[in-house]
């Protein structure tokens, strides 16, 4: 372990990690929430029907590998691609980095086939949407991983909502490359004045616990009273003069969660990184390695670590998955839809900021900043991602470029609508307020 003791070290970390043009790929991560057929209730870690039965099924028939904890498997790894569990049992896809959306969308497919072959003979569906909509929160059982062991007990010290985070949740979020410092700050204030409306495109929380929550994505409003001091938009990022060094400076003061010696997690909730960089904590120094933990356990809208991560959307049916990577690799690569999308947001206050993210989550594409609605930057921005992924003209086999991934979400904003407004007038009609219609209705097929 490499030991640090001075901030121009952990800049140095994001200053290493820039990679030229030509090497910028997309990473997508999958989430999505499961539910048992016949009891319309969350789906279990343990037991004949649980979450490890499926992982150990993966292993057996699909040729992925386990990594364990006390004998318990959390995660599995198949060349470059993983699967990890989220702290109430949903799945995750954390997919190989990839130079197109088509790649990205067979591996993604491919894993959708593979997860659903094993989970038809267990009763088991996956649904498409942002929140467990049935159990609530003590109904659903924790994934047996050391680091949930020390976050859980922590969140009702930090926020009302962090549990339901981390267990009742579940998100579809790109991964991008930077070049340099002035390109990932440039991606970074871009992003992070996109959230809002990301959020809005992408709403598709509105049911929890068999009602409506009165939200659109209720996923976005948790997030809000999870714990500020790591959640959120960040005001810095607006800031003319934002650096890797204000990221630092940002990182260092939130406090951890936790480091790992010796394969040990020890509990350091609540000690800022500051303080552990320039005194240590219980015999232990800061090393590099701590920093890479620490980073992953911030959980702003736009998160920088050795590539960037947008965070904003609620996990989606699985025709609109990956719209998501799509969009953002539409708009962050490609300089000038990069100014573009940032022309569309940049002359707000940080007041109006704020309400309209908070407005995003309760009323989505119907949210308004000044006289526009987000439904109208919606569509400026859907065109400018079109533009960009025109552009760059990656060609599947069939001469299809990747905007045939932004069409579904195009389709349905044309109509003014986001997925939770679709849900919304389903469940209004055809559903009848009948749960085990909606997970009917919402369910995975096989592709």
């Amino acid at each position: 372990m490499s030991i640090v003791r001075k901030t121009e070290e952990l800049e140095e970390y994001f200053h290493g990690s820039g990679k030229p043009p030509r090497q910028w790929r997309v990473g997508t991560e999958y989430e999505k929430v499961g539910i048992e057929r016949d009891s319309a209730r969350a789906i279990r870690y343990s037991g004949p029907a649980g979450v490890e039965t499926i992982l150990k099924a993966l292993i057996s028939e699909y040729k992925w590998a386990a990594v364990e904890e006390d004998g318990h498997v959390i995660a599995l790894v198949r060349d470059k691609a993983q699967i990890h569990l989220e702290p109430g049992g949903q799945i995750e896809l954390s997919g190989e980095p990839c130079e197109s959306i088509h790649c990205a969308y067979a591996e993604f497919t491919q894993h959708i086939r593979e997860l659903l072959e094993v989970s038809a003979r267990l009763n088991i569906v996956f649904l498409g949407l942002g929140i467990q909509p049935v159990s609530a929160l003590d109904e659903i059982e924790w994934v047996p991983k050391k680091r949930y062991g020390i976050m859980g007990p922590y969140m009702p010290k930090v926020g009302t909502l962090g549990q339901r985070m981390m267990k009742q949740t579940a998100t579809v979020q790109a991964n991008i490359d930077y070049s340099d410092e002035k390109d990932a700050m440039a991606k970074f204030r871009a992003a992070m004045g996109l959230a809002p409306l990301i959020t809005a495109m992408f709403a598709n929380s509105p049911i929890s616990e068999g009602r409506l929550n009165g939200y659109k994505s209720f996923r976005g409003h948790i997030w809000t009273d999870t714990d500020k001091s790591r959640c959120g938009l960040l005001r810095f990022a607006f800031d003319p003069n934002v650096s890797f060094a204000r990221y630092v400076e940002y990182a260092l003061d939130v406090p951890m969660y936790l480091i790992i010696r010796d394969g040990k997690y020890l509990d350091f909730t609540g000690i800022a990184f500051r303080r552990f960089l320039s005194h240590g904590h219980q015999g232990h120094r800061a090393t590099i390695e701590d920093w890479d933990l620490h980073l992953t356990t911030l959980f702003p809208e736009v998160r920088i670590k050795r590539y960037m991560e947008v965070r904003s959307a609620d996990s989606q049916p699985p025709e609109l998955m990956p719209a998501l990577p799509a969009l953002i690799k539409g708009v962050l690569y490609d300089a000038d839809c990069l100014q573009a999308s940032w022309d569309l947001v940049k002359g707000w206050s940080w007041d109006e900021r704020m309400e309209l993210y908070h407005d995003s989550h309760r009323h989505a594409l119907a949210a308004r900043i000044r006289r526009y609605s987000l439904l109208d930057l919606a569509r400026e921005l859907m065109q400018i991602a079109w533009t960009g992924l025109k552009r760059q003209s990656a060609l599947n086999e069939n001469g299809d470029d990747e905007t045939i991934y932004l069409k579904p979400l195009r389709d349905l904003i044309s109509q003014g609508k986001c997925p939770a407004d679709l849900l919304l007038e389903k469940w209004e009609g055809e559903l009848q307020h009948d749960i085990k219609k909606l997970i009917a209705y919402s369910a995975y097929k096989l592709p």
